[in-house]
């Protein structure tokens, strides 16, 4: 099983100081973070595409560029290019660009977006949410064929037989597609053989079961190759269960109570939280030994080839992040993997 975080670098206040970070500084500790993860022997790091206040994340690729001239390893992906509200021409030349620099290591993630901030930003309707994913979706898929590309749709201009440029390192670049709880969504991904990365952020695990075999389903009856599946869920990691709770809380509750405002949702309390980490629940958060349990429970649910694991849920101090990388990559990375390990 391939092991990874993402992040949408969320610049909030710090959970124990008080105190925000400036953008420079947050974009410096990104970096940081990304550098540990790959020295630890992470697989991925992705960054997701926002466009608030609370997050510097509005241009991941950039993000991943800066980091790839920094790392050797680690596979570099966005979590999630909002492809609805952006070009597929220019999401292709900018993550070609990601791979030339990084010699092969970029991927792309897209999806429908959580937020949707993008749409009147970049002036898109948001009555064509759907649509504008689909049809740009089969743009940025044909766009990785060949170098010459003609194509016609309802949302953009015409290609007539333009190149476009730059080619990546790789064949083609992997490119995941994000669900958050849509079947239709699933089973698109599942029927042009797109591997499917399943946001798991709440309620209870088993019922997002049905997607994974939506998703299978959609490439069987089309005739693909069963695509890979990812499981991206929200967590923490310290040294002890208490700790990393203690420590988790502060900063995922006032996170998710500020979305929850806009959403109307009611505020997250501590024994809420706590029934989530238990390994029946959504959240990460514990020892290295109870997360890499529950990494392993899922994987008897879905049989998923990838986990990744968002970390800053809200702004936790930069140390303990760290260290919550470290854990990740050194204990619990090669404990599943040798678990999962096929036998010889």
């Amino acid at each position: 099983m391939e092991i990874g975080i993402y992040t949408f670098v969320e610049n909030t206040p710090d959970s124990v100081t008080g105190q925000k970070r400036t953008p420079q500084q947050r974009v410096t500790h990104l970096m940081e973070e990304i550098e540990l993860a790959d020295q630890v022997g992470l697989d991925v790091f992705a960054i997701g595409e926002h466009h608030r206040e609370e997050y510097v994340s509005s241009a991941p690729s950039v993000l991943l560029a800066a980091a790839a001239a920094r790392t050797h390893s680690i596979r570099l992906s966005s979590a999630v290019t909002v492809l609805s509200s952006d070009d597929p021409v220019r999401v292709f030349q900018q993550f070609s660009t990601l791979d030339l620099i990084s010699e092969g290591r970029a991927e792309i993630m897209v999806g429908r977006g959580s937020f949707i901030e993008s749409f009147p930003l970049f002036g898109y309707d948001l009555n064509y949410y759907d649509e504008l994913f689909a049809e740009k979706l089969g743009l940025l898929l044909e766009l990785q064929k060949s170098e010459k590309v003609s194509w016609s749709g309802k949302h953009r201009s015409s290609i007539e037989n333009l190149g476009i440029y730059p080619r990546p390192v790789q064949d083609s670049i992997p490119t995941w597609v994000a669900v958050g709880g849509n079947p239709e969504s699933a089973y698109r991904a599942g029927a042009l053989g797109l591997p499917m990365a399943l946001a798991i952020i709440g309620g209870v695990p088993e019922r997002f079961a049905p997607l994974a075999q939506i998703h299978k389903e959609g490439a069987e009856r089309n005739g693909r190759t069963q695509p890979a599946l990812s499981v991206n869920s929200h967590g923490f990691i310290a040294n002890d269960s208490k700790e990393a709770r203690d420590i988790a809380y502060p900063a995922f509750a006032e996170t998710m109570n500020k979305i929850g405002r806009e959403r109307g949702w009611p505020p997250l309390t501590r024994d809420q939280f706590d029934e989530s980490c238990k390994l029946q629940g959504a959240n990460f958060v514990g020892s290295p030994h109870e997360i890499v349990e529950k990494i392993l429970h899922q994987y008897e649910v879905f049989g998923h080839r990838r986990f990744l694991l968002q970390l800053s849920v809200g702004s936790v101090p930069h140390k303990s992040l760290l260290r919550a990388i470290e854990l990740l990559g050194t204990e619990i990375a090669p404990a599943v993997r040798k678990e999962l390990k096929p036998a010889t």
